[in-house]
């Protein structure tokens, strides 16, 4: 089981980096305290070189189809560019999905490895028809 200790935004402790699904090379979004948090496992970390050029990060959450999912998050690191880095989580894959009403911006979304914490952007959160979306951020 997946246990996550809190200290407000941050993690305090995990046992996410030693896990099945870590060490399968699968991330994990937890959400506490207004924060969005993202476990990357140790053979991710080249991608927050990618990730780093992004102003926010746009969660979506909807249906996937082509993975036949009922639910999903893909997660859009917007840098203004014509191919952003994106990536799609399952929902086994985060610690809660986030209702239709919380639908905008206001959260901190942070990147963190086995280190500690080594990116901070700004979250905006959104529902939509379906995964991938792959849309610019429109106020919702």
């Amino acid at each position: 089981m997946l246990m996550i200790g809190n200290n407000g935004q941050s993690i305090s402790s995990t046992n996410y980096w030693d896990s099945e699904p870590a060490k399968s090379g699968f991330c994990f979004l937890s959400w506490n305290a207004n924060a969005a948090r993202l476990l990357v496992p140790d053979t991710f970390e080249s991608a927050i070189s990618e990730m780093r050029s992004a102003k926010y990060v746009i969660v979506s959450r909807g249906p996937w189809p082509e993975q036949s999912r009922r639910e999903a998050l893909e997660l859009l690191f917007e840098d203004e560019s014509d191919c952003p880095y994106c990536m799609t989580l399952c929902a086994e894959h985060t610690d809660q999905l986030l209702p239709k009403k919380d639908q905008g911006g206001g959260f901190v979304f942070t990147v963190w490895t086995r280190t500690g914490e080594m990116l901070r952007l700004p979250g905006k959160y959104r529902v939509v028809r379906t995964i991938p979306c792959l849309a610019p951020w429109r106020g919702h």
